[in-house]
């Protein structure tokens, strides 16, 4: 059983609900130990005094804040402790919104929330039927590691889920960051139209199964080649900027490789998909159709080696 991050009590209204916080998601980024070139010998950090170059222990050490010249203000952690709002124990819930309302660039994580113990279960179950039945989110505040955070509290498939949001301020206005001209009217005519038809020939189900990272698996397979002193294969090259005197054509080419991938005809003719350019859900339908056995535990590279082999096989055969 996973163990919380964080526990207290949601409140909203005169109820307060006991609850433990727990991380939604899982971390699959592959981790490297930092070694010495030749020795292979693992390197450590110590904290250090910079002044006399000792290692300080780590219940030795306060938190500073510089106010100017070398001069620092020393914060003890019980000091920011006391401060908390709630003292980091409560989920304080002060309205209820629709959840179309909040702009995802507000989004920051995402946490289940679940009864702390047997006793709260009851009320936990009400909120998240009545705020399923309503279709709001309860907007609170509250304290983990000493930093707030703004949240939104939403029924999520019959428990709690909490999103940690981004106050207005930390939202970084977008004409201090980009180079752009917003009052410069956008694309028209031709291009604009054969732009649209690229959109709607591209449309396509949300389906989140069907997407996974590559980086993580070519840094495994990089690893398990190199471990079995096979060199390592290069990803492809990047695709070259589109020139603007070839958009219209690009733009063309890129519809009509749209509709052929979604299966629509041309001429009366089924239009090949490239198996480079296919989805895993579509790599599944094909390795399905052409009965390969544990297809479902395959990965994509996997998938299209075994379509490779298995439409080679049916052409000898034919």
């Amino acid at each position: 059983m996973a163990r919380p991050v964080w526990r207290g009590s949601i409140n909203f209204g005169l109820v307060s609900i006991p609850v433990a916080l727990y991380s939604a998601v899982e971390d699959h980024t592959v981790h490297f130990n930092q070694l010495e070139r030749d020795t292979n010998d693992r390197i450590r950090y110590k904290r250090v005094n910079e002044r006399t170059g000792k290692e300080v222990e780590y219940s030795d050490i306060v938190k500073g804040y510089e106010v100017g010249d070398g001069e620092y203000v020393i914060v003890e952690p019980d000091e920011l402790t006391d401060i908390a709002p709630g003292r980091s124990k409560s989920i304080e819930i002060d309205s209820f919104v629709d959840l179309d309302e909040i702009d995802p660039i507000h989004f920051r994580a995402t946490y289940w929330l679940g009864p702390a113990d047997a006793s709260s279960t009851n009320p936990y179950q009400l909120l998240v039927a009545a705020m399923a039945k309503t279709n709001r989110v309860g907007i609170a505040q509250f304290v983990m590691r000493n930093k707030q955070y703004l949240t939104a509290v939403r029924s999520d498939r019959g428990v709690l889920a909490l999103d940690t949001l981004y106050f207005a301020d930390e939202i970084r206005d977008p004409a201090d960051v980009l180079d752009v001209d917003t009052k410069k009217k956008p694309g028209k005519g031709k291009q604009l139209d054969m732009a649209v038809s690229l959109i709607e020939a591209m449309e396509a189900p949300w389906r989140p199964q069907d997407y996974h990272d590559t980086y993580t698996e070519r840094v495994e397979k990089l690893v398990k080649d190199k471990k079995a002193g096979r060199k390592p294969e290069p990803a492809p090259e990047p695709a070259e900027p589109t020139e603007v005197s070839s958009l219209m054509d690009v733009l063309q080419r890129s519809v009509e490789q749209a509709k052929g991938k979604s299966g629509k005809k041309s001429g009366g003719k089924q239009q090949p998909a490239d198996l480079d350019d296919m989805s895993k859900s579509d790599l599944l339908e094909l390795a399905k159709e052409l009965d390969i056995k544990g297809r479902s535990k395959m990965s994509v590279d996997d998938l299209r080696k075994a379509v490779r082999r298995a439409e080679k096989k049916a052409q000898r055969a034919a």
